[in-house]
C-alpha cells in the first residue's frame, strides 16, 4: 500500500487508464498548464490545473493526450461528447461543476441519449471532471455541489468518492465504462492522505461503503460529508451510542439494497448532504426509505442539510451555512431520544 492525497489518487487512476489504453485522452481547461506554446519550463507548462490534479501528466502522454482548451464550457463538452461517440475515452475536465449550465445540452440532450435513441448500438465513453463543495469562501459560482441534478438524468452515471481508495478506484472504473460519468471531487478533500494499493483496481457503481458500523443509527452521506458523519459516529461511540456511516459512493446507480438493510439493522436515519435544501439526494434517499423499509423505521427521518439559499462568499456564513460536525450530531441525538 502507498500513502496518498485524494488529488494523487484520482491522478493515479487517469494515469492506470492512459496506459492500459491509448484511447483515452484528458481534455480540459488548464489541464496541462495553459502558457502556450512559446513557453519552454516544462515544470511550468505541466502544473496542471488550477488544484494540480493533472500535474506532470502531460510530461509522460504529451501534447495529443493531453489537450488544453480555451475557457469556452460548451466547446469543451461537444468536443468531448463527439470524442466519446467516434471511439476515443475523453476525460473532460470543466473545473468547478458550477459552471455546467453553460454546457449541459452536451450532456442532457445528447451524450446521456444516445446509446437509447439509437438502440444500445452508440457507446458514450466519456467522463466529466468537476469539483464540487464549500468551504473554501469560493462565493456561490465556484461552491455548489450539483450532483443531485445530475442524477436525476437518465442515462449518465454520477460519482461521488469521498477518500484517495474510492477516488483511484472509481476514477479508473468511470473511464473504462461505456456511458457517461460525471465525477464529482469536493474541494475540501484534495489534501486528504489515506492507503492506496500501489497497482491499478477498480470500484463497481452502485456498491456502498461503511466506514462504521453501528446498530443505532444509520447515517448516510456523500465526500466531505462522510467525514464529517465519521467523526460524529466516533464520538457518540464513547457514550455508547452505535452509529453506522453509509457511503453510497455513486449516486447513480444508487446503492438501494444496501442503505435499506442498514436502516432495517438500525430503525433510525440521518442522511447528511450540502447538494440543495429541496430536491436534494437527501431527499431522494429519505422517499426511498420511507417509501420502501418504513416499517424498520423507530423514529422520523432527520436531514442534515444547508439552508434554501446560495452558498454565501463570508467564511462565517459559509461554516454556518455547510451542514458539518454539529448538526449532524444534533440530528443523530434527535431520531435516539425520539
Amino acid at each position: 500500500m502507498a500513502t496518498m492525497s485524494f488529488r494523487e489518487a484520482l491522478r493515479a487512476g487517469m494515469v492506470d487508464a492512459m496506459r492500459e489504453d491509448e484511447k483515452v485522452v484528458l481534455i480540459g481547461e488548464d489541464i496541462r498548464g495553459g502558457h502556450g506554446a512559446e513557453n519552454t519550463d516544462p515544470e511550468l507548462e505541466s502544473f496542471g490545473g488550477v488544484f494540480g490534479v493533472t500535474a506532470t501528466v502531460w510530461k509522460e502522454f504529451g501534447d495529443s493526450r493531453v489537450i488544453d482548451t480555451p475557457i469556452t464550457e460548451s466547446a469543451l463538452l461537444g468536443m468531448a461528447a463527439g470524442a466519446a461517440v467516434t471511439g476515443l475515452r475523453p476525460v473532460a475536465e470543466l473545473m468547478f461543476w458550477d459552471f455546467f449550465g453553460v454546457a449541459y445540452d452536451m450532456i442532457y440532450n445528447q451524450a446521456a441519449r444516445f446509446r437509447y435513441m439509437f438502440g444500445g448500438k452508440a457507446r458514450t465513453p466519456l467522463v466529466v471532471r468537476g469539483i464540487i463543495g464549500s468551504g473554501a469562501s469560493a462565493a456561490a459560482q465556484h461552491s455548489n455541489s450539483p450532483y443531485h441534478l445530475f442524477t436525476s438524468t437518465a442515462g449518465v452515471k454520477v460519482a461521488v468518492p469521498s477518500n484517495p481508495y474510492d477516488a483511484r478506484g472509481l476514477m479508473l472504473e468511470s473511464i473504462r465504462d461505456d456511458d457517461p460519468v460525471l465525477f464529482c471531487e469536493h474541494k475540501a478533500l484534495y489534501d486528504m492522505k489515506g492507503e492506496v494499493p500501489e497497482e491499478a483496481y477498480t470500484i463497481p457503481f452502485g456498491v456502498a461503503s461503511y466506514p462504521r458500523r453501528g446498530t443505532d443509527v444509520t447515517i448516510v452521506a456523500l465526500a466531505a460529508q462522510v467525514n464529517h458523519a465519521i467523526t460524529v459516529a466516533d464520538k457518540l461511540a464513547q457514550e455508547g451510542i452505535s452509529v453506522e456511516v453509509v457511503d453510497p459512493r455513486t449516486t447513480s446507480p444508487l446503492d438501494e439494497d444496501g442503505i435499506l438493510e442498514s436502516v432495517a439493522s438500525t430503525g433510525r436515519l440521518v442522511v447528511a448532504d450540502e447538494s440543495a435544501a429541496r430536491c436534494g439526494f437527501a431527499h431522494d434517499v429519505a422517499a426511498l426509505v420511507a417509501s420502501k423499509g418504513f416499517d424498520s423505521l423507530k423514529a422520523p427521518i432527520q436531514l442534515a442539510i444547508p439552508p434554501h439559499s446560495p452558498v454565501p462568499f463570508s467564511s462565517a456564513l459559509e461554516k454556518y451555512w455547510t451542514p458539518g460536525v454539529d448538526q449532524i450530531e444534533a440530528a443523530v441525538r434527535s431520531v435516539v431520544e425520539a
